[in-house]
């Protein structure tokens, strides 16, 4: 039976309770994962948004927390798990149909249809930018790939599945960009910008 609170639960929600899945952990635990793994390039979850979460996801039953001392000997603090009914929760949230079915709108290609309107020269500097951004891009996300093998091991797991993913989205682009680059001498006009199908 799914549960009622899984349909409120946000992206940032459902990473900490994944996390919090693997084993307990303190908040700042849960953020130095977060860093540590580079979930921020594929989740937006804030350093703020992970103690909102950790604070609604306990309101909600989803997690509890214990007290525990730090390893050094320090302040108690509150180490968080996930209940039976947080796991069922997040397992809930991944059967929904949204997941499958939503297409990012990048700002660059929203650009590009707008990029008519440039001053001259704008257009190749713009497109150069995003060519060394794609660049750069690519060499980080390989060697996250590189750190996140070492990490699990072997090949067959999602992070490496998605980091795939990535790099090979960037390379895409990457020959994309080069074409519209070689292209862009003969852009011209819409022939027909009045065409509407009746």
């Amino acid at each position: 039976m799914k549960t009622k609170s899984s349909k409120n639960l946000t992206t940032p929600d459902l990473v900490i309770l994944s996390l919090l899945a693997e084993h307990p952990m303190h908040g700042y635990q849960a953020n130095a994962l977060l860093e540590f793994r580079k979930v921020r390039d594929w989740a937006g979850v804030s350093r703020p948004q992970a103690y909102y979460s950790l604070d609604k996801l306990a309101r909600l039953g989803l997690i509890r927390s214990a007290e525990a001392e730090d390893d050094a000997g320090g302040p108690e603090r509150r180490v968080f798990e996930t209940t039976p009914r947080g796991r069922g929760a997040l397992a809930d949230a991944l059967e929904r149909e949204d997941w499958t079915q939503q297409m990012e709108r990048p700002a660059f290609l929203t650009w590009l249809s707008l990029s008519w309107q440039c001053r001259p020269g704008v257009f190749t500097q713009q497109v150069q930018r995003r060519r060394k951004f794609l660049e750069r891009e690519l060499a980080r996300r390989q060697e996250i790939l590189h750190a996140v093998r070492k990490e699990v091991g072997h090949r067959f797991h999602e992070a490496v599945w998605m980091l795939s993913l990535n790099i090979d989205q960037l390379r895409t682009e990457l020959r994309w960009i080069e074409k519209v680059r070689r292209e862009f001498p003969r852009r011209s006009v819409a022939l027909r910008p009045d065409y509407i199908d009746k």
